[in-house]
């Protein structure tokens, strides 16, 4: 991949996402958060690219990934209102429709389409399919880690806002912010489990749902980044101070040094 496709898939990315802004300021405010995500999400792509000893070609498929992998998010929201999945569309596998109706990756190779494309609809999925294997298995490693470096952070500066004027805060909370969480989450954590989100209920479920992340990331620099940013510390401190909940802390954080 050369570089002035990169800088062609920036352009449409941005003239892509203006078509979704009106006067709904409500949508306006999501998209402008999913646009500002999508950004740092190419950041943090490339900082966990660099280790790795890839190419510069390889590089840039790393950055389009993280350019188009939330596209779907700006029409499902403009629809919907909602980022939920369950309760709209798939959001990855929307991306690549649009990406192919489009004609958006035709100036590629096959092979850096299929890269693109793959990591794309699997980035917001449970887990990875069984049989992805070498660059194609990078690629998708490689966007769930840097999505979810930076969701950390939008959930952390998101619920700071709820949290500081519930009445005032403009975007979407999904869950009551009640003082309690379900037990079977924070087993589903305390058994390095992901957490389904139909067992989702609160505010704190979530939270720790973010929490249990940490057992899905692939690489060890990823979790480097998320102990030196202080995001765990966060999370919990942002959580009830109760005896489980310490616990949890303990566990998740000698997991991350020990990674």
């Amino acid at each position: 991949m050369e570089l002035h496709h990169v800088e062609n898939f920036r352009r449409w990315f941005d003239a892509y996402v203006n078509r979704f802004f009106g006067e709904d300021e409500y949508v306006n405010v999501h998209l402008r958060l999913k646009y500002e995500h999508t950004q740092r999400t190419c950041e943090e792509i490339l900082l966990l690219a660099e280790p790795l000893a890839l190419d510069d070609d390889q590089k840039r498929v790393a950055e389009v990934i993280a350019l188009f992998h939330d596209v779907g998010r700006f029409p499902q929201f403009a629809e919907y209102r909602t980022f939920d999945d369950t309760k709209s569309v798939d959001h990855g596998r929307l991306a690549v429709e649009i990406l192919r109706r489009e004609g958006v990756l035709a100036a590629l190779r096959r092979q850096e389409r299929e890269w693109v494309e793959t990591a794309i609809e699997h980035h917001g999925r449970k887990a990875i399919p069984a049989d992805l294997r070498g660059r194609t298995l990078l690629f998708a490693k490689l966007i769930r880690d840097a999505d979810k470096l930076d969701i950390f952070r939008v959930i952390l500066e998101k619920y700071r806002l709820f949290r500081e004027d519930p009445g005032g805060c403009p975007l979407e909370i999904p869950f009551p912010d009640s003082p309690e969480y379900s037990p079977e989450v924070i087993q589903s954590v305390l058994n390095g489990q992901l957490v389904e989100y139909p067992q989702l209920r609160t505010l704190n479920d979530v939270i720790l749902c973010r929490i249990g992340w940490v057992y899905d990331m692939n690489f060890a620099a990823s979790l480097a980044q998320v102990r030196d940013r202080g995001i765990l510390d966060q999370l919990f401190d942002a959580l009830p101070q109760t005896a489980d909940i310490a616990r949890l802390r303990t566990q998740v954080c000698e997991y991350v040094d020990t990674r």
